[in-house]
C-alpha cells in the first residue's frame, strides 16, 4: 500500500505537486483500494440479493431476509462497541493502550454470550414455531462471524493494511453470492439450503481469522502513527477492568446496538404486520440502500475514523478542516446520487429483479431523499466518534430510533411498505437533525474549555 502511494506520488507532475498537500498520493491510493473493494463488494451483496429474491419469491425470499435482518440486529451486541473504542483509545494512548487488551477478552467474551442467548431466546420464545424459529437458530453463527471481521478489520486498519481488511471484508459477500448461484443452478433448493449454507460461510470465516484475532488481543500489533514500538512499555496504572471499560465503551456499544434496529427494524415489523411478502419487497429497496450508504461509509468508517482520533487529539486544526470539507463534499455527492436513484428506478427495479417487483420502485423513489441525509448526517457524524462526545451520537440515534419505530408501528397497518419508506425518511431526518444539535453542543463545550484554559 505505501509502495501504491508513493508511485502515484513519484507520477505527479510538478506543477500538480505544489497543489495537492504532502500525502496525498498515498491517501488516493488507499481510497481508491477501500472505494474499489466496497464497490466489488456491494456488487457482490446486490447480486446476492437479487438471485435469492427472483429465485425465491416475495414470500419466501421475505422470511429469509427479515431473519436475517433479525440476527444482524442483535449481532453489535457482541462485542458492544468494542471495535470503534479501541481506534479511538489507540489514537489517544498508542502503544500504551495495550493495556486494555485483558479487560477487553473479558468484555468480548460476556457480550458475545449475552447476544446469542437473546437471539436463542427470541428463537424459542417469540418467534413464530415455523420456518423462522429453524432459520433464526441456524443463523446465529452470523453473530460470532460479524464479530470475528469487525475484530480483525479493527486491528488491519490501526495497521493501516487496508488491502488485507478490504480482502477480509469481501470474503462473507464473496461466499454468500456462491450460494445464490448455486441456488440459481438447483433452483429446487428451499430457504432452509441458503440459511445452512450462510451458516456453514460463518462458521468457516470465524475459524479463519482466529489467528488474526489471537494476535491482537496478545498485544502483537503493528501500530501506525505513533512511532516505532517502545523496546518495553511501562504503564503507570494498573490494568483497567471490565467496567473501567465499560465506563468508557458504553457509548459506542449503545449506538451499535440501536442502528440495527433504527435500519432494520421496517422489515421486521412489516413481517410481523403486513407479511413475508411485503417485506420481502421492502428487503430488496433496503439492499439497494446498503449499497449506497456504502460510499459514506467507506470513506468514514474504513478510512477516515482512525486518522480522526489521532487527529481530534493531536491536530485539532486538521481535524475541523476535514470535518467541513467532509460535510460539503457529502452533501452534493448525496444529492447526485439521489436524484439519479428517483429517475433510474422505475426502469431498472423491473429489469432486474422481476416484474413481480415493479412496485419496488416506488419504495426506492421515497427511500431516495434518505441519499442526501444519511451522507451528511455520516460526515456530520464524525464530529462525534471522537474524545467523549460519542453520547451526544447516542442521543441523536436514540431519539431517532423512537421516531422510526413509532412512525412505522403507525404507517405501515394502513400503507404497508409505502409507509415503512416514509417513516425512515422521518428517522433519517430526524437523525441528522439530533447530530447536528450534537456537534453544535460539542463545539459550544469545546469553545468554553479553550477560553477557561
Amino acid at each position: 500500500m505505501e509502495n501504491a502511494g508513493a508511485g502515484i506520488a513519484a507520477m505527479r507532475p510538478g506543477g500538480l505537486r505544489r497543489w495537492l498537500p504532502a500525502g496525498a498520493g498515498r491517501a488516493i491510493a488507499t481510497l481508491t483500494l477501500l472505494s474499489g473493494a466496497t464497490a466489488l463488494g456491494a456488487v457482490m451483496v446486490f447480486l446476492t440479493q437479487t438471485l435469492l429474491a427472483r429465485i425465491m419469491g416475495p414470500a419466501q425470499y421475505g422470511l429469509f431476509a427479515s431473519s436475517l435482518a433479525t440476527v444482524t440486529m442483535i449481532a453489535p451486541l457482541a462485542g458492544f462497541g468494542l471495535t470503534q473504542f479501541r481506534l479511538k483509545i489507540y489514537g489517544a494512548e498508542g502503544w500504551h493502550a495495550n493495556r486494555w487488551l485483558p479487560a477487553s477478552l473479558r468484555f468480548t467474551a460476556l457480550t458475545t454470550s449475552l447476544a446469542l442467548l437473546s437471539l436463542a431466546g427470541w428463537a424459542l420464545l417469540g418467534a413464530p414455531p415455523d420456518d423462522t424459529r429453524f432459520m433464526l437458530l441456524v443463523l446465529s453463527p452470523v453473530v460470532i462471524s460479524i464479530l470475528m471481521v469487525d475484530l480483525i478489520s479493527n486491528k488491519l486498519r490501526l495497521e493501516e493494511r487496508y488491502g488485507e481488511m478490504a480482502l477480509w471484508q469481501m470474503a462473507i459477500p464473496a461466499s454468500r453470492l456462491a450460494v445464490a448461484v448455486a441456488l440459481l443452478l438447483v433452483p429446487h433448493l428451499s430457504g432452509r439450503f441458503v440459511a445452512l449454507c450462510y451458516c456453514a460461510i460463518a462458521v468457516l470465516v470465524a475459524s479463519a481469522t482466529v489467528p488474526q484475532v489471537r494476535a491482537m488481543m496478545q498485544g502483537r500489533l503493528d501500530l501506525k502513527g505513533h512511532g516505532p514500538r517502545p523496546a518495553r512499555i511501562v504503564h503507570a496504572d494498573p490494568p483497567p477492568g471490565v467496567g473501567a471499560l465499560w465506563s468508557q465503551a458504553w457509548a459506542f456499544g449503545v449506538y451499535a446496538a440501536l442502528y440495527p434496529v433504527f435500519y432494520q427494524i421496517s422489515t421486521i415489523l412489516l413481517k410481523y404486520l403486513a407479511g413475508d411478502a411485503h417485506a420481502g419487497r421492502y428487503s430488496v429497496a433496503l439492499a439497494v440502500m446498503t449499497a449506497i450508504y456504502l460510499i459514506p461509509a467507506t470513506i468514514y468508517q474504513k478510512y477516515l475514523l482512525g486518522k480522526l482520533h489521532r487527529w481530534a487529539v493531536h491536530d485539532r486544526p486538521k481535524f475541523w478542516r476535514v470535518y467541513r470539507q467532509g460535510n460539503a463534499g457529502m452533501l452534493g455527492l448525496g444529492l447526485a446520487i439521489g436524484a439519479a436513484l428517483a429517475i433510474a428506478a422505475p426502469w431498472v427495479v423491473p429489469l432486474v429483479f422481476g416484474e413481480q417487483y415493479r412496485s419496488v420502485a416506488d419504495i426506492l423513489q421515497v427511500l431516495a431523499l434518505c441519499v442526501p441525509i444519511r451522507f451528511l448526517s455520516t460526515a456530520m457524524g464524525a464530529a462525534l466518534l471522537t474524545e467523549n462526545h460519542m453520547r451526544f451520537r447516542v442521543y441523536a440515534i436514540a431519539v431517532s430510533t423512537v421516531f422510526t419505530v413509532g412512525m412505522n408501528a403507525a404507517l405501515i397497518p394502513r400503507l404497508a411498505e409505502s409507509g415503512a419508506a416514509w417513516a425512515t425518511v422521518i428517522g433519517e431526518a430526524a437523525l441528522l437533525l439530533g447530530t447536528a444539535w450534537g456537534v453544535r453542543r460539542f463545539r459550544r463545550l469545546e469553545r468554553a474549555r479553550d477560553e477557561a484554559r
